[in-house]
């Protein structure tokens, strides 16, 4: 049976090799990260890293207590589904000639996603959404070709007014 999947928001430093020790924590404790996401945040010295990873809760509880205990984690705040908004960002490029062009646009319009990039023979789509409806979509465009896909890490914020370095 698969663990379950946790989406962690870590508050951390922006200084260097702090992203190298939270990896390095994750993969000594045998973590495979499933998505990683890290940007700037509305402080200018801190960066904002959005973990997805599958793990059983005692010990990722474990592996939560080790980063805290870094000199460069501010906080840690696990988000769920309940009480989180998360989007990943999908580029996809997809055959498309003549004869199928129409076709391949409709199917984008209908997921909301957006070309940006067109060539005789491929379309460069946009979509944004989250993982279940990138995966929905990349079952549509199959049949038509896709030739290359690049996603980004998920990004997640808490819902309501309070932020992560909300005190």
């Amino acid at each position: 049976m698969t663990p379950p999947t946790h989406t962690l928001s870590v508050l951390v430093e922006d200084k260097p090799g702090v992203l190298a020790r939270i990896a390095a924590l994750f993969s000594r404790r045998g973590f495979n990260i499933e998505s990683l996401a890290v940007g700037p945040t509305e402080c200018k010295d801190m960066s904002r890293m959005t973990i997805v990873v599958s793990a059983e809760e005692t010990p990722l509880e474990q592996v939560t207590k080790q980063l805290n205990k870094l000199i460069n984690v501010i906080k840690i705040v696990e988000l769920d589904d309940d009480n989180s908004v998360s989007r990943e960002l999908a580029l996809i490029k997809v055959r498309a000639d003549a004869g199928t062009r129409s076709q391949v646009i409709e199917a984008v319009n209908l997921f909301r996603a957006k070309v940006i990039d067109v060539s005789p023979e491929a379309l460069t789509i946009e979509a944004t959404g989250n993982r279940g409806k990138i995966e929905a979509l990349l079952r549509v465009l199959e049949p038509f070709g896709v030739r290359e896909i690049v996603q980004s890490g998920v990004v997640s914020l808490s819902r309501g007014p309070r932020g992560l370095g909300t005190k």
